[in-house]
């Protein structure tokens, strides 16, 4: 860590309970994936935002892989989160789709995370970072879902006092500090997860940095305060790609970068109405909260040496397919006791003899888990909108229909002149709300 990065002493002190470490015996890759917050499509340079300055995510996508079209499967936070460690739909989760402090349901108990499914593998895991899957319930928390190691906020960095209660920093089932300057978190969680990586080398890990940043309220580092052209958006932007070039020079020094992969993706689109505080989609329409491209079509960058070198891969994937790929990768089975979304993309970095993803619809379900919109191929139609800017784009007119291929920025409605396609995907989403409601979620199955 450069040393003018300075970090709570009093944070980084506390010891943590930690598996003992073992040989690797086998040769499935490490697995880390560095989930920001609101952070949209057009924030990084390679995506073409002209003034943050992110020489980390540059380098990680130009020689990496960066998917194009990669959704996360929710705009909204802890929906969000749900469908990555489980690789389910979030209406499947069996609560609202933001999660309160006092919220009285969280992760189901009888959910399976990538973390339980790779521990059960020998994997060593750990989250530092934003929870956000409830924590009103021990059997909510992380080391009760398959982590072994958790330091981080139990939910939005937003959720403070007057309205909520005080915030509580936590290692493990514990509270660390009450009220934690927030501006040393994005650093902790980074040296935490280094100082993780180097403990666990020689066997297998899965570490999962959910930064609390850019967020609002927005703390950037005092390193980073200033430093942007963009403000203080900026500089959380820019200390959070800081971060990841921390973490990839470790897995360097430490000489397992060729056996590590290592995702990089944004929860859900940028928080527009704040203005100079909140990010941008680019050329995508709208923000976090809808289901216009700008509020689930986020960035996706893959680091891994010798197996990646530089390729843009255009195919639809979502934040569910990591879940599938990743508990594949590490030798686990894809549960089939339940509805998995997620499909195995191990084909798209380079897995020989693996069957390449199917083509599957993607379904957009928007504000409490509605179901809103669908994409297949290069065909979008919204059966419902909602805009964080409360704006109706075309005046109350539906269904809508995009060719989102040739109209990335959802301007042209198409819905007359092709009325098959809208037939077609319409009966798609009516098949699907069946589906989700024959099915429903753990918590209505008790």
């Amino acid at each position: 860590m450069n040393n003018h990065i300075k970090i709570s002493l009093a944070l980084l002190s506390v010891p943590l309970c930690q598996a003992a470490a073992k040989e690797n015996k086998n040769d499935r890759p490490n697995i880390v994936i560095i989930y920001c917050d609101d952070m949209g499509y057009g924030d990084i340079g390679v995506t073409g935002h002209p003034d943050i300055k992110t020489p980390n995510l540059d380098r990680m996508a130009l020689d990496g892989m960066r998917f194009t079209n990669y959704y996360s499967a929710s705009p909204a936070s802890t929906a969000s989160r749900y469908s990555l460690l489980t690789g389910r739909y979030p209406v499947r989760a069996g609560f609202r789709w933001v999660l309160s402090p006092d919220a009285e349901r969280g992760i189901h108990p009888r959910e399976l995370t990538i973390a339980e499914l790779l521990k059960e593998q020998g994997y060593a895991t750990a989250i530092y970072g934003k929870w956000h899957l409830g924590s009103t319930k021990k059997e909510y928390l992380p080391l009760q879902n398959g982590f072994d190691e958790y330091v981080g906020l139990p939910y939005s960095n937003d959720m403070i006092p007057p309205k909520y209660p005080d915030i509580a920093l936590m290692c493990g089932n514990d509270t660390l500090r009450m009220n934690p300057d927030q501006s040393e978190l994005t650093a902790l969680y980074t040296e935490k997860a280094i100082s993780f990586i180097k403990k666990h080398k020689k066997e297998n890990f899965f570490v999962y940095v959910p930064y609390a940043m850019p967020h609002v309220p927005l703390y950037p580092g005092k390193a980073f305060i200033g430093k942007s052209k963009r403000g203080t958006y900026g500089d959380a932007v820019e200390e959070i790609d800081w971060g990841v070039g921390e973490i990839l020079s470790a897995l360097k020094k430490e000489g397992i970068d060729k056996n590590t992969i290592v995702w990089f993706m944004s929860d859900n689109g940028p928080w527009l109405p704040r203005n100079e505080e909140g990010g941008s989609a680019g050329i995508f329409r709208d923000g976090k909260g809808s289901t216009w491209e700008g509020g689930v079509r986020v960035p996706c960058f893959v680091s891994w040496p010798d197996h990646l070198n530089g390729q843009v891969n255009e195919e639809v994937i979502t934040s569910m397919d990591v879940f599938a790929t990743s508990v594949w990768m590490g030798g686990a089975a894809i549960p089939t006791d339940r509805v998995i979304d997620g499909k195995n993309i191990a084909s798209y970095l380079g897995y020989e003899n693996v069957a390449p993803k199917p083509e599957t619809p993607y379904f957009y379900f928007g504000i409490d888990h509605q179901l809103m919109a669908v994409r297949k191929g290069q065909w979008k139609l919204h059966v419902k909108t909602y805009s964080q800017l409360g704006l109706d784009y075309f005046k109350g007119e539906l269904p809508l229909l995009f060719n989102i291929n040739a109209d990335p920025s959802e301007k042209y409605n198409l819905a007359t002149k092709y009325p098959e396609v809208v037939k077609e995907l319409t009966s798609l989403i009516e098949e699907k709300l069946e589906e989700v409601k024959t099915t429903g979620d753990f918590f209505s199955k008790n």
